[in-house]
């Protein structure tokens, strides 16, 4: 079978400045400068005749060909490195892949990774983004951490943590005679969602808010792209404590009302039930269980 494939460093390019959202941070995990990136992913744009990123004036935003694109683009990376490994895996390494979502990976767990490398550098953490639960008999995915009530069946699970949500915007939207400061000023603000667009209606029930609009409102498929909007000053989110605490920290975003609403869900890391005691598992599951404490101890402070 002949198949159509673009050049796979472009490839490699877009999938890397998709999950970071940034052409610089991309390059910087690629060895290469930032005009590499953006020419091997003009390259591909070419080729598709599609374009995949808004280029805004300091970030970038996926298209929605663009979003639909790159979840295919990280399985099939997962799968040949997957394969790759299981008939050469690395001398001295153990590879551990870790099955994570695109806005969970980079904005809590990659910024924490330094630490484990620091301690262990013989376990060469792989991380497939995705927003679809991995299979772990076929896409060669070790472990997952996955968002949910901790009920996997086949699976051993640890319960990392759970979060509050509240809404979080742009310091920009709560300037000025018209910006936001009370809760019902949602009634005129633009409210961002994720494709269910479930979670507005439930927080603003559980608030007690009553009259603001959930029906409208643009949709995102990522938490990542979500927040991105948020910071780029399209709307209002709903962001989870893990996602937003860096962007806040550094004024991207801000929390314009002093309400939240503790999540139903929390985070779990999981893998077979077979592989649970595997020394790689074991030590990646100590350092993620002592990394989610801290976090816990940091947010009651």
């Amino acid at each position: 079978m002949l198949y159509k494939l673009p050049p796979l460093n472009a490839l490699r390019a877009f999938e890397a400045a998709a999950r970071h959202l940034s052409f610089k941070l991309a390059a910087n995990e690629l060895g290469v400068t930032p005009g590499a990136v953006g020419q091997q992913i003009g390259r591909l744009e070419q080729t598709l005749d599609v374009r995949l990123f808004d280029r805004l004036t300091r970030s970038v935003r996926l298209t929605e060909a663009g979003q639909l694109y790159v979840p295919a683009i990280r399985q099939a990376f997962a799968q040949i490195s997957g394969a790759t490994e299981r008939i050469a895996p690395p001398k001295g390494v153990r590879a551990l892949t870790v099955s994570v979502a695109p806005g969970f990976a980079a904005k809590w767990l990659v910024p924490r990774l330094g630490r484990f490398w620091e301690c262990h550098s013989d376990i060469d953490v792989r991380i497939s983004a995705s927003p679809h639960l991995a299979d772990f008999d076929k896409d060669g995915v070790d472990v997952a951490i996955r968002h949910g009530l901790g009920d996997y069946v086949g699976l051993a699970s640890w319960r990392l943590y759970a979060e509050d949500m509240a809404p979080v915007c742009s310091p920009a939207l709560t300037r000025g005679d018209a910006g936001l400061r009370h809760p019902s000023d949602l009634r005129r603000a633009v409210l961002l969602h994720d494709l269910s667009r479930r979670d507005w209606p439930m927080w603003l029930k559980a608030m007690g808010i009553r009259g603001v609009e959930t029906a409208r409102g643009p949709g995102f498929s990522d938490d990542g792209l979500i927040l991105q909007a948020a910071i780029d000053g399209l709307g209002v989110a709903l962001g989870r404590d893990s996602l937003v605490e860096h962007d806040i920290a550094e004024g991207r975003l801000v929390r314009p009302f002093g309400m939240a609403m503790p999540s139903a869900f929390a985070y779990y890391l999981v893998c077979p039930v077979g592989a649970a005691d595997r020394p790689d598992i074991s030590i990646f599951r100590d350092w993620l269980l002592q990394e989610a404490r801290q976090e816990e101890r940091a947010a009651r402070r």
